[in-house]
């Protein structure tokens, strides 16, 4: 029996009692998955939903013409591959361990069944998905309107809030970053983002090594992000 203390204090489960939690674990599985594999795939069935309880998932989608466009990543303590929660019996995108993560699988059969029975996870859950849908279209208005320049400021200063881990040089990316994986967050050419990391770190806004990005000039890279030029 997995112990209610893992997900107690999480956002979804706030607000439930530990009994309701204890019965609601008793359906969830424990599930591995290594660095770089699948934990489900796009138009696949929707036959489970899940809670990141260790690591980072890269959620992928993949556009008509077979382009990779990384749409996010779920960090520990977050639901995904919600598809009920959209009104999908099939996953809009691909889901993959961007590093070796854990996380609850519950089966989707208990969807309704779970955000009926307990209101405040139902809350917690279409907040979730609100603020998801806010940023994939955030994302579309930065696609139409922002610089280059300033999408992938924009990119590597929101990863840096979400995963950063503060060391002697700055704010370190935790999570392997890649300059094709920066390319595919922002609709930008390799080539580019290399150009931009290489000028930045020579500028002293960042330092980047194989799948790492330091932020070492947190004030400057945000005014890049906020579309300031850099003089």
């Amino acid at each position: 029996m997995l112990d209610v203390s893992l997900i107690a204090d999480l956002p979804p489960f706030v607000g439930i009692e530990r009994q309701a939690l204890g019965s609601l674990l008793s359906h969830a599985k424990s599930k591995h998955y290594e660095k770089n594999t699948a934990v489900f795939n796009q138009g696949d069935p929707a036959r489970s939903f899940f809670l990141l309880l260790d690591g980072h998932i890269r959620v992928v989608r993949m556009a008509p013409d077979g382009e990779q466009i990384i749409a996010r990543y779920i960090s520990s303590g977050e639901l995904f591959g919600i598809a009920q929660a959209l009104g999908r019996d099939s996953y809009p995108a691909n889901a993959i361990a961007a590093v070796d993560c854990i996380a609850l699988a519950w089966p989707s059969s208990l969807w309704q069944e779970t955000v009926e029975k307990y209101p405040s996870f139902a809350s917690n859950t279409y907040k979730t998905v609100g603020s998801r849908l806010q940023e994939a279209q955030d994302r579309i208005v930065e696609m139409a309107t922002e610089r280059v320049e300033q999408r992938v400021a924009n990119a590597i200063w929101k990863l840096a809030n979400q995963t950063g881990i503060k060391t002697d040089e700055g704010l370190l990316i935790d999570l392997p970053i890649s300059r094709q994986d920066i390319s595919e967050m922002t609709g930008t050419t390799l080539h580019t983002v290399s150009r931009l990391l290489s000028a930045w770190e020579h500028n002293g806004l960042v330092k980047s090594g194989r799948q790492k990005i330091t932020v070492t000039s947190r004030h400057r890279l945000k005014l890049l992000a906020d579309g300031h030029r850099e003089r």
